[in-house]
């Protein structure tokens, strides 16, 4: 089988449709079709089926798209190894969560620089959907994302594997004008505004609030990022709840920090795709700094 050939339908494969394969390999749709078709020709097997939700893999079309994979690690171990006695060299783009970044990640960034001058890490926010997305597309190496044990999450293909990194705290945050002294929220207060934010864990964080605290049906406000929820708490329109690592540095005397039992925690994880890497090269290094910087983090949070 043409390796060029298994890279289409690898492309195809990790996109989801023929249309946005022929996108990534900047080809037409008819052009990566044909090439399917050749490659089953050689295969002397059906490949690719089309459903309503895409275009999916056969059992035959999943072994030919796994030794397409393999042939790219070897070609980029090989590249690797061309490098190894000057260091790790090359860019490894690492996706994650603002706060992840912010908290993990960005404070070592000159550290790492000085220990390998030749390996550019270039971190790239975004959301858990996006930047799975992004991961599945190779526009990312790796991507630190979220999440929690109640919200639906789509099933990873099997070429990306997950490791996790830490679990943290979801906080009740609230203004600290409606609490009592002993951190309950004033019953005048009831049913109590809230505010939300579109993502998927945060929404299940907050069905178990809701649980514990008399919520307004719908939220005051929607919000995406966390300066922006703190700050709408800190003007007395509702209470929310975040995770520790969003509040490090960003919470203004007028707004408290709670810890309230069953609102459970956040998983942090490291999804990346498998296989070996080179040992030394700039995946292989990249994936151990991250890995060194979960271990360093310091767990106690300064709201």
């Amino acid at each position: 089988m043409d390796p060029r050939r298994l890279r289409t339908l690898l492309a195809v494969a990790r996109a989801g449709s023929v249309i946005a394969a022929a996108e990534e390999l900047f080809i037409t749709p008819s052009a990566v079709s044909q090439q399917i078709k050749q490659l089953e020709r050689e295969a002397g097997r059906v490949l690719v089926m089309r459903t309503s939700r895409g275009t999916v893999l056969t059992p035959a079309g999943q072994i030919a798209a796994q030794a397409a994979e393999e042939i790219e690690r070897v070609v980029g171990d090989a590249r690797d190894r061309l490098h190894e006695d000057s260091g790790p060299s090359g860019t490894v783009r690492i996706g994650g969560l603002a706060s992840v970044h912010r908290a993990l990640l960005a404070p070592h960034l000159n550290e790492w620089r000085d220990r390998f001058p030749r390996l550019q890490l270039q971190l790239v926010e975004g959301n858990t959907g996006s930047l799975t997305r992004s991961l599945r597309r190779r526009d990312l190496h790796a991507a630190l994302v979220e999440l929690d044990k109640d919200a639906d999450d789509d099933p990873l293909p099997p070429s990306i594997v997950e490791e996790p990194l830490l679990d943290e705290p979801w906080k009740f945050v609230a203004p600290a004008a409606w609490l009592l002294d002993d951190d309950q929220v004033d019953p005048s207060r009831c049913p109590v505004p809230w505010l939300g934010v579109e993502a998927a864990t945060t929404e299940s964080a907050i069905e178990r609030l809701r649980r514990l605290v008399p919520l307004e049906p719908t939220p005051t406000h929607l919000y995406y990022e966390s300066s922006s929820g703190v700050t709408l708490v800190a003007q007395e329109q509702g209470v929310t709840v975040m995770p520790a690592l969003t509040l490090r540095g960003i919470v203004p005397d007028d707004v408290r920090v709670i810890d309230l039992p069953r609102l459970g925690t956040r998983s942090i994880v490291l999804r990346r795709f498998g296989g070996s890497h080179t040992v030394g090269g700039p995946i292989h290094t990249a994936l151990a700094l991250i890995h060194e910087a979960v271990e360093q983090f310091d767990p106690s949070v300064n709201y």
